[in-house]
Order: C-alpha cells, then structure tokens, then sequence
C-alpha cells in the first residue's frame, strides 16, 4: 500500500518534487530494461496477459481492506479520545494521505497535514487528530520492525539470507527507532515556552518552513493521555501489521495470478524487502529502488526474472498507480469543504 512516505524530502519545494519524479521513472525504466535483457519480450507479455482476473479481483479487494484498517487505527485513539466520529466517514482520508504523500514528496508533511485538515472538518480538535496521527505512526514503525524481523527469519530458514540484507534491517532498526524519539522530543519542545534564547531562534526558523509550523503547533496541542494510551497503540500496532500482511498478500495474489505456486512466506520476505530497502534509500516514494529489489528477493527464492518482474509491476501498479485518480478526488474534496460541528469531551 505504501501508506507511509518512503525517504525524507525537502518540504515545499516543487522542483525537488519534479526531479525526485522524474529520478524514480528513470530508475524504474531501468529496472524493467536490464530485466527484459535476461528475457525475450514478447514472453513477458504473454506472462503479463495469461494473468488471471478473479486473481486480480482478490488483489483489489486486498488493497481496499488496507486503507479500511488505516482508517481503523485512527478511529480506535479517537474513541479511546472520547471523540464520536464514524469510522466510514474517515476511510477516505487513507486514499487522500497516499495522494498527497505521493504526488508532493514532502517527508509526508502535505499528507500529515490533508488529515489533520480532514479530521478538523469533521468536528474533530486538531491537537486530538494529531495525536491520532502520532499513534499510527509509532505503531507504523513496530509493526514494520517486526516484518522485517519476520522476512528475516523467513530468509534464514530459505538459507537465502546473506549479510547486505542483515546490515539494511540494523540501518532500518536505526530508523525506526529514531524518527518516532523524534517525533516525541519535537513534540516536547513545541509544549515548552521558548523563551528568548535558542528555542525561540528555532522557533522562528520552523516557522518559515512550509507547513511545519502548522504541524508544530498541532503537536503541542496533541494531548499526553491520548498518546501515552495502551489499547490505543496496541490496537494499531496490530492493525498496522496486518497492513503488511495484507500487503505482501497481494504480491502472493499476483504471483498466482501469473501462474506461479510458490508459498506465501516468499512473497512476504520479497515484500518487506523491498520496502526496507525503499525506505532507507535515496529515492523518495522508492519509485524504482522497490521494484529492483522485490524482483531481485523473488529471484533469489527460485522464480524466473519475468514472473518476479511481472508481479512486482502489478503489485506497484494497485498500490501505487491505481489509488492516485481517487486520492486526487478526496484530496480535493477534503481542502475544499465545508468546516464541521465540533466534538467535546476528549482526554486531555
């Protein structure tokens, strides 16, 4: 699904955006060259058309159920809140997140930013949205540590582990444990009065990067309850990780789409893989680093180049492609509608 923004990009700035697009396409065009070259092109085609439509069906149905539990890690900190809200009433603010996540790579601030705003209409505190945020996001990152421990595992047992792979889960290790620390100390020191000395200069500096100070100050009014809740980041602990399983699900789908009858676990270490390597990567959104490295994972575990390449492109293209015409639409409709009656009695 590739909910959360791979990389860390430079916020507001169009240009960067463009380049970083344009780097990834490269990148990909060249994935799906050098992989061609091990093959003729007209069996990858074939491959790609003797795909089966009642195993593509499953992979949509898949994909739908992942933004249903993105929803659902939300709307459990808001009840947990006290905060009313209908949980169909937020699942659009999944697809509209990766939109703006997507089209405008910015570290994930634009799509940070869309659901804070989106909650906001429906009633919902901005300090309570953000904290709903903030507890996907930690649950995000445990539950991706423990993928990849999981694919790691799997990798051992296949005797197809080698050490790269073991260095880019300790580099991702790193990841996930600083960028929530982070995240909480940045929310900390937003609480705190700056003074006059070196956090107003901070202050000030933050304010004139483009839609962090919005976000500073939706941390600041994000209550310490609702964060430090149990259940809350339990539950989307587990919601989390089943996002990933339903993710390298729909690998496995695709892969017997094409014909191929390999175990689901091989599919989900190529997976997990390959969005490990896409996030500590240079490319933003992993437009390109994903693809090379999910073929490369399926390769390593016994398929051939064009099956594994075929199901990484169908993969990318209901993950990625595909959710970017109705992100647009909810993206739009979520920045332009009208406000809404506000709720009471959450946890502060």
């Amino acid at each position: 699904m590739g909910k959360l923004p791979h990389g860390a990009v430079a916020a507001g700035n169009p240009w960067y955006a463009r380049i970083s697009w344009l780097s990834g396409l490269l990148i990909l065009a060249a994935v799906v060259l050098v992989a061609t070259r091990f093959t003729e092109i007209e069996h990858f085609v074939e491959i790609a058309r003797a795909a089966q439509p009642a195993w593509l069906l499953a992979a949509a149905m898949l994909q739908a159920t992942t933004y249903l539990c993105a929803a659902g890690v939300w709307h459990v900190t808001l009840r947990r809140a006290g905060i009313t809200q209908r949980y169909w009433s937020i699942v659009p603010l999944g697809l509209a997140k990766l939109f703006a996540d997507q089209v405008l790579p910015t570290g994930g601030i634009g799509g940070t930013l869309l659901v804070v705003s989106g909650l906001g209409r429906r009633g919902i505190p901005k300090g309570i949205g953000m904290a709903a945020l903030l507890i996907g996001l930690m649950s995000y990152y445990l539950a991706y540590l423990l993928a990849v421990m999981t694919a790691l595992a799997i990798l051992y047992a296949n005797g197809t582990l080698d050490p790269p792979m073991i260095a880019g889960a300790a580099l991702f290790a790193l990841v996930a444990f600083s960028i929530p620390a982070i995240v909480l100390v940045l929310r900390h020191w937003s609480r705190r009065n700056s003074g006059d000395g070196w956090l107003a200069a901070a202050n000030h500096r933050l304010s004139r990067v483009p839609g962090v100070s919005s976000l500073v100050a939706a941390m600041a009014e994000s209550p310490g309850a609702v964060l430090r809740d149990p259940l809350s980041f339990l539950s989307g602990t587990i919601l989390q990780l089943f996002i990933f399983v339903l993710d390298a699900a729909t690998l496995w789908v695709m892969l017997q789409a094409l014909g191929a009858d390999d175990p689901p676990a091989t599919a989900a270490a190529a997976f997990v893989m390959a969005s490990l390597a896409a996030t500590i990567g240079p490319m933003p959104l992993g437009l390109g680093t994903f693809e090379a490295v999910c073929v490369t994972m399926l390769h390593i575990q016994g398929l051939s180049v064009e099956v594994a390449l075929t199901a990484t492109l169908l993969l990318r293209g209901f993950t990625f492609w595909l959710p970017m015409l109705p992100g647009l639409a909810l993206a739009r409709r979520e920045l332009s509608g009208p406000a809404r009656r506000r709720h009471d009695g959450a946890k502060i």
